[in-house]
Order: structure tokens, then C-alpha cells, then sequence
């Protein structure tokens, strides 16, 4: 899933840097050049300010690597800023009031993923009640209720591995177009179901789109907004996960001590859903998409490049006769069929061959100790470990779920603030020892600490802290940068699938393993599978602060 810029104009941007090896200077910072136009990236070439005195063709020895994104920024202190910015071409011009629609409606996919690790918290809760449930069905098995719990996650599984040969012709629109519809026709069918066999269905098909919306959403956002932005908005889609699991667990708070009311939790999933849809159905198709098949020969080139500078022209919120998006189209263009013809996709087994071996090893290894160290578990059945871990009363496990959500959305705009400055080792290695003693925590509560429910509350607060600056943002990000450019799109395909498959088979096999081992056994053994992650971490990952994608590649994985 490579995530391209529809915008291929060289937009360079004026900024201090640090002072670099190659040059020194008391006075002012030295100048640091370095750009990318669109799938062409130009190696940062540090230098002094009287190299730009020099004609404009030597003043910078260039490096070509296709990256898949598009960069381009100039070092110089404020005063300097003025006078070069000038001679710089400017940025995107944009209007925010145009580029909030085509974030938010694909980003809604997002929050209803979350929205189902919240909602499902709750509605286990409710489900296996007597008095709450509304059913005669209610004494569920603990291998029936792990179906309940994962069943979205394999619907999730099977999603992602349906869409990957499909996902060209489809295109991201129509992509999300139908994952909202897998979304509300699964949360009512969830809602409605009159027996068990039905709801497991629901809760299947609520999770094809979940696996459509999570291949579909990133691509549609990075290829139709402006790329001076984009990074601000794939960090907000994250956001939005965090806002949909903050959701849940509100409307499962509210519904808790109402007869049935795990069917008014899934519910409310479909009218969030049918938003998604309509707004997606009044967007144009990703610019990035309709030349994409234009090159691949799926039809006209003219009539595609007219769809493009008319899509491009309308989530820009520009007139008719605007001539800048026939610019940018035509040379998204001219670099698309450079791109295509030099480049080659890898194939699947070429991910499992060199470097790109080291990189799925490193970005594989993450996506699965991010679940396997138990994170689906915690947050699936929040509740019903605070409930046992005593809060006898429902209503109380899930208002401390509501305040487990908030603290999540908190620690998440912490890590997607501070990932840049920190780094990423530390960050982790930080994280993932915060995990390991938060689940040491809640085995000992169930071991021998029951008498104190504020342990339980206590670790699931740091579990949650812990994880959202350490495994939640920065796997993935690891994943975007790490993979080589020939198997990138394979490589993040064979990702996603190591994620939602580990996620689901920790989230069905909870259930039964608890019944098996006991609860303080079982985070014990996810205590252990943390500090073999926390190894894993500082053996293996690297590094990738402030490296370009070039340099990630050439010094990293060989």
C-alpha cells in the first residue's frame, strides 16, 4: 500500500536546520537543501549560503531514489527566509475548508474501527448477562463469545486479502464507498440478530469493512490532499481510530443498564456508516487513481487526464478554467509513466529474498508483537476484566473504560507530537517496558492484589499510555519507511495481513486461555511475549529519526 502524492510540483520550503559537518558558520546556521518530485527524491546536500551564489545548476550534487512521496525543503534562518522565499516556487495554495472533507469522510473508516473495539467492550458485557441481555442465547461458551469478539477481525483478514488484487480496478473511492456499506449493512444485521448465527455474520461482514476502509482510507487521503499537509493528516487518521474506541466505550457507558443494549452499541455504528458513504459518493475520485489507469491502459489517456485536472480542480475547490491543476496534472503525468515504465513491482516472494527480508523482519516483527503481547485482548474486553477485577457493577467496569479511552486519545496526540523529536528506538523501547510491567500488574492483581481494584486501573492506564507512544503509531510508521521501494507495496500488504491475522487469533484465543491458564497466568505469558519484543526492539529495529528514504535503504538493510 504505497501511499503517493497527487501533487507532483517541486514545493520547497524555507526552514533553520542544525549545523552540519560540511560547513560551519558563527553567524547563521548553514543551508541545507533538499527536495523530491514526486516519485524522484533528491539527497540532502548540506552547504554554505554563498553556494547559492553559484548558477543554479551547480549548486547541488543530486541523488535519484524513488520514494513514493514528494518533499522538498531549504534550511536558512527567519531573515534569510525572506529574501530566498521569492526565488523559491511557492507551495500548494489551499483553502482548509477544502481539503476537511476528502480527510474526514475516508478518516470515518477509521473511527469505525475503533468504534467496534470500544462498542465490543461493552457489549460482551451485555451479551453474556441475563438480566441485560434481551435473550434466551445469552449463556455463551467461551469459544462463542471469542467468535463474537474476533469475528469483525477476520471479516477483516478475509477484507484485506480480497481487495489487494482488486484494489486498482476498484479505486480508492469506490473502495470506501463499499466498505461503508460492509459497515452498515454488518451493524445492523449485528444489531437486529435474532440468534447467534446471525450476529456472527453481521460482525463478518462489519469486518470486510474494516479490512476495505484500512487499505482504502490512507490511500484516498495522501493522494488528494496537498502535500505540505499530508503527514499532519495520516497522523490525525490515527486519531480518529483512538476517537472511534473513545466512542464505543461512551455509548456503552450510556447503554449498559438497558435490556439489549449491546444492539443499540452496534447500532449506531450504521448511521455513521451511511455518512461515510454519502460523503464519499459526493467526492471525485483520487487524481492520483484515474492517470494511474490512464498509464496502465485502461482506457482513454485524454478522457482520464480530463477526469484528473476536473477531480483535482474540485477537491481544490478551484474554477473551471484553472490552469494550475493542468499543471500539476501534466507533470503527475509525465513522472507516473517515467515511474511505471523504470519500475518494476516485487513479487511476493522477492519480500522473503535481501533486504527486503531484514525490512519485513523488522517491520513484520513489530505489527505482530504489537498484538501478541495482548493489546487486542486489553482493549476488547476492558470491561470484563474490570468488572472482574472489582467493579461488580457493569455500569462502573464501562464509565473506567470511557476514562481508559480518553486517556488513549491523549497519549496518542502525545506520540504523533513527539515521534519526530524523540526518535522511534527510544520511544519503543521506552513503551514496550512500560507494557511488560503493566501486565506483571495485572497478573499480580489476580494473583494476590484483588483486594485493590485501583491495580487494575492503575496498570490498564499505563498498558494504554504505554502502548500508544510505543507499538500504536510508531509500527506503522516503521512499517511506511523501512520496506525497500520494489516491495513496498507488497511488503505493507503481507504487513496488514500479519496484523489483523495475529490480532484475531489473540483476540478469539483470550477467551479460552483464561479459562485455561487463569488470568494472572495468561498476562503473565504476555508479561514474558513484552520482554521478548522489548529484545527484539533493541537487537533488531533501527534508527530512522531524521533519514531519508534513500538513506534507510543504502545504510540500514544491506
Amino acid at each position: 500500500m504505497s501511499l503517493i502524492s497527487a501533487q507532483p510540483l517541486f514545493y520547497p520550503k524555507i526552514s533553520r536546520t542544525k549545523s552540519s559537518p560540511f560547513c560551519h558558520s558563527k553567524k547563521s546556521p548553514p543551508l541545507f537543501y533538499s527536495s523530491s518530485i514526486n516519485n524522484i527524491h533528491i539527497s540532502p546536500i548540506p552547504c554554505s549560503k554563498s553556494c547559492l551564489l553559484l548558477p543554479k545548476e551547480k549548486r547541488v550534487k543530486t541523488g535519484f531514489l524513488c520514494s513514493g512521496r514528494f518533499k522538498s525543503k531549504v534550511g536558512a534562518s527567519s531573515g534569510e527566509a525572506k529574501s530566498f522565499d521569492s526565488e523559491a516556487t511557492p507551495q500548494e495554495i489551499f483553502t482548509w475548508s477544502s481539503v476537511i472533507l476528502p480527510f474526514l469522510f475516508p478518516a470515518l473508516g477509521g473511527l469505525l474501527f475503533g468504534y467496534d473495539i470500544g462498542a465490543t467492550s461493552g457489549a460482551t458485557i451485555s451479551l453474556k448477562s441475563p438480566e441485560l441481555s434481551g435473550t434466551t442465547w445469552f449463556n455463551l461458551s467461551a469459544i462463542e463469545l471469542g467468535l463474537v469478539v474476533s469475528g469483525s477481525l477476520y471479516g477483516a483478514l478475509l477484507g484485506s486479502l480480497i481487495v489487494y488484487p482488486i484494489a486498482d480496478f476498484l479505486g480508492r473511492r469506490r473502495e470506501l464507498i463499499i466498505a461503508s456499506l460492509f459497515y452498515a449493512f454488518g451493524g445492523l444485521l449485528t444489531a437486529y440478530a435474532p440468534g447467534l448465527g446471525v450476529l456472527l455474520i453481521g460482525r463478518l461482514l462489519y469486518g470486510l469493512g474494516i479490512g476495505m476502509a484500512m487499505h482504502g482510507a490512507p490511500l484516498y487521503i495522501a493522494e488528494t490532499c496537498p502535500s505540505q499537509i499530508r503527514g499532519t493528516l495520516i497522523s490525525l487518521k490515527e486519531l480518529f481510530i483512538v476517537l472511534g474506541i473513545l466512542l464505543g466505550f461512551f455509548v456503552g457507558s450510556y447503554e449498559i443498564n438497558a435490556v439489549g443494549g449491546w444492539r443499540y452499541m452496534y447500532g449506531v455504528s450504521a448511521p455513521i456508516a451511511l455518512a461515510m458513504g454519502l460523503g464519499m459518493l459526493s467526492l471525485p475520485p483520487s487524481p492520483r487513481w484515474l492517470l494511474l489507469r490512464a498509464v496502465q491502459g485502461k482506457g482513454s489517456l485524454q478522457e482520464y487526464k480530463e477526469k484528473a485536472i476536473t477531480a483535482l480542480r474540485k477537491l481544490r475547490g478551484r474554477s473551471s478554467g484553472d490552469k494550475v491543476s493542468e499543471k500539476q496534472i501534466e507533470d503527475t503525468l509525465v513522472s507516473l509513466k517515467s515511474a511505471y515504465t523504470d519500475q518494476e513491482s516485487g513479487s511476493f516472494l522477492e519480500v522473503f529474498k535481501g533486504s527486503s527480508l531484514k525490512a519485513f523482519i523488522i517491520g513484520g516483527g513489530l505489527v505482530l508483537f504489537q498484538q501478541i503481547t495482548g493489546q487486542p485482548s486489553v482493549l476488547y474486553y476492558a470491561g470484563s476484566i474490570l468488572q472482574t477485577a472489582g467493579f461488580s457493577a457493569a455500569s462502573d467496569a464501562t464509565k473506567v473504560s470511557l476514562i481508559i479511552g480518553v486517556f488513549k486519545f491523549l497519549m496518542t496526540g502525545i506520540a504523533v507530537l513527539k515521534v519526530d523529536d524523540l526518535g522511534r528506538r527510544p520511544l519503543l523501547i521506552g513503551g514496550v517496558s512500560g507494557i511488560a510491567l503493566s501486565l506483571v500488574l495485572l497478573s499480580a492483581y489476580y494473583k494476590f492484589l484483588g483486594g485493590f481494584p485501583f491495580v487494575a486501573v492503575a496498570a490498564l492506564l499505563l498498558y494504554v499510555g504505554c502502548y500508544q507512544i510505543s507499538f500504536g503509531p510508531i509500527s506503522w510508521l516503521m512499517v511506511s519507511e523501512i520496506f525497500p521501494l520494489r516491495t513496498r507495496g507488497k511488503g505493507i500488504s503481507l504487513a496488514v495481513l500479519t496484523n489483523f491475522g495475529s490480532n484475531a487469533i489473540v483476540t478469539f484465543a483470550f477467551a479460552p486461555l483464561k479459562e485455561l491458564l487463569g488470568a494472572e497466568n495468561l498476562f503473565l505469558l504476555f508479561a514474558a511475549i513484552a520482554l521478548l519484543s522489548l529484545l527484539f526492539v533493541i537487537v533488531y529495529v533501527p534508527e530512522t529519526k531524521g533519514l531519508s528514504l534513500e538513506e534507510i535503504e543504502s545504510n540500514l538493510l544491506k
